[in-house]
């Protein structure tokens, strides 16, 4: 890699770290090839992103961001997910780790908040913002149905004692 590809990189690195509310660092020594592009796919599908990267080019990238944090965790063979989700790249970064144990998550950031290994964990566990969306509208949703169903009782039984007056006459 040369010098302009280097910086090209570190700039390409610069924004994620800017733009991405969450990101999780871990470490992926002993992954196999197709197991690292499983957990890509699986991110890619939750609408996360996985990289690797040379770690003394993302801590570079870092300088000037929000998430500078987590500079001290690029250490060794570490791969770096990413998420505009605060949820999404945590709970799958934790649940393909519970399957591999070679998937180490060292800790990650969001927004300026430092997370450690236990703060990413509890992250994966809050629902993600499509979840928290629909839990929204079905409250919404439910008063309206109730009032709906509150105005229409009345009128229905209404009707079903003069249908039962008029089969009594007609018997």
């Amino acid at each position: 890699m040369d010098r302009a590809e280097k910086k090209e990189l570190v700039a390409e690195l610069n924004g994620i770290f800017s733009k991405t509310s969450v990101v999780v660092v871990a470490h992926y020594s002993g992954l196999t090839v197709a197991q690292l592009q499983n957990l890509r796919r699986q991110m890619r599908a939750a609408g996360a992103t996985v990289q690797v990267a040379k770690n003394r080019l993302a801590k570079i990238a870092l300088e000037g961001t929000d998430v500078a944090s987590i500079g001290s965790l690029m250490t060794g063979p570490t791969l770096i997910a990413y998420s505009d989700d605060p949820v999404a790249a945590p709970k799958v970064a934790v649940a393909f780790a519970k399957d591999h144990d070679k998937l180490v998550i060292l800790g990650g950031a969001m927004g300026s908040t430092a997370l450690n290994v236990e703060g990413v964990k509890s992250l994966a566990t809050l629902p993600s913002l499509d979840e928290l969306r629909a839990k929204i509208v079905g409250l919404v949703q439910a008063p309206a149905t109730k009032i709906a169903q509150l105005s229409t009782a009345p009128a229905a039984k209404l009707a079903r004692v003069f249908g039962a007056y008029a089969n009594r006459d007609a018997a």
